[in-house]
């Protein structure tokens, strides 16, 4: 039997990759003579560069960089063999996971250590850097990330801002331009969201990082006069880039991208492209993905949902396995779903799923290599 397993993250517990490792060793307890295929998955969030280390079989370069309150913190750039083009991930510098709960507040948060990535990645040879937007604490238009890579927002007595999204209301150029050496920057995201107004980086993602009401209002307005900065001082902004899909990704990284001539791409496109997703699809019996949270949210993205899909198409059986289920079967049935197990329904304890994911997962696996396997 040939069982395809191609998971999600589960944010803030384990990574993809680690959640195909377990599911792999729980199912080959039962049945070792399996086939197992294992393509853990991202849309350009945590995990970006770690699950593009296989297929990429490049060069992992260390990098010593800061995270959103500017303290040290250790991340890396993955350069394809030829050193053409370079993957790095906000997450790993900009990433909400980096701070505690009440460390939270986007009105102070930089994307500075992005840029470090990027200039490293620059200065390696990379002609092209892809750069995986999503799970960040940062609302400041990777004005942190252009500060980095030497155009720092300045005042209008010339003067550089502080780091964060709050200080962009009192926006009136940039210190220079970027140093990206000619490079392309490509932004890996599944977000289509503009930079600014209702639909908007601070109206829609800001509350999860600790904006309450007026601060959206605040944010919002900041970015919308850095947004005119930013056509005003870099030639390559397209004049109206906070209206553009994508800008608003990773609290507006996606707009600096655009900016500096860049573009954005489906990142769990390039994912699946890069890791033979539809052909191993095809040659399944069977599928498992999952990620944390199976929700209503999961039936409209496009990792989970999009497995599911392809599997149904191909009439393969879809087994989604997550730390918390929460889609009605009817729901999950018409997605392309034809199981779903919970951790914490397995361990009777949410406490427990969100400290021991992998052995949950391993167990879940071999119980249902018991239900599903021929052997």
């Amino acid at each position: 039997m040939r069982i395809l397993v191609c998971p999600d993250k589960f944010a803030g517990t384990i990574s993809a990759p680690a959640v195909a490792e377990a599911v792999a060793a729980g199912w080959r307890e039962h049945a070792p003579g399996d086939e197992l295929t294992l393509r853990p998955l991202s849309d350009g969030g945590p995990g970006f560069v770690e699950v593009l280390a296989v297929p990429v079989n490049g060069t992992r370069i260390p990098v010593r960089t800061t995270d959103p309150l500017g303290r040290p913190v250790d991340a890396e750039v993955l350069l394809t063999p030829d050193r053409a083009t370079a993957y790095v991930e906000s997450a790993q510098a900009c990433g909400l996971h980096l701070l505690k709960s009440d460390e939270r507040d986007p009105k102070a948060t930089t994307s500075y250590g992005l840029g470090v990535l990027v200039l490293a990645a620059v200065e390696a040879g990379a002609r092209t850097v892809v750069i995986g937007l999503g799970g960040s604490a940062t609302n400041d238009a990777g004005a942190g990330m252009l500060a980095a890579l030497g155009a720092a927002p300045l005042d209008e007595h010339g003067a550089a801002l502080p780091y964060g999204g709050a200080a962009l209301a009192h926006a009136a150029g940039l210190g220079g331009l970027p140093m990206t050496r000619g490079a392309t920057l490509v932004a890996a995201t599944d977000v289509d969201n503009p930079l600014t107004g209702l639909h908007g980086a601070s109206s829609v993602y800001g509350p999860q990082k600790g904006a309450d009401r007026a601060d959206v209002l605040l944010l919002d307005a900041a970015l919308e006069r850095f947004a005119g900065v930013l056509v005003k001082a870099l030639p390559t902004c397209p004049p109206d880039v906070a209206a553009l899909p994508g800008a608003g990704a990773a609290g507006g990284l996606g707009a600096a991208v655009l900016a500096l001539g860049g573009r954005c791409e489906s990142g769990i496109g390039l994912v699946t492209g890069m890791i033979g997703l539809e052909a191993a699809l095809d040659a399944a019996d069977l599928v498992i993905t999952g990620e944390g949270s199976f929700d209503h949210q999961s039936l409209r993205g496009k990792v989970v949902a999009g497995v599911a899909g392809g599997a149904r198409d191909r009439g393969v059986p879809c087994v989604v396995l997550a730390g918390r289920v929460s889609t009605g079967r009817r729901e999950a049935a018409n997605a392309g779903v034809t199981e779903t197990y919970s951790l914490v329904d397995h361990f009777g304890d949410e406490a427990r799923a969100l400290a021991e994911p992998a052995a949950g997962l391993r167990e879940l696996a071999r119980r249902l290599a018991g239900q599903w396997s021929r052997q």
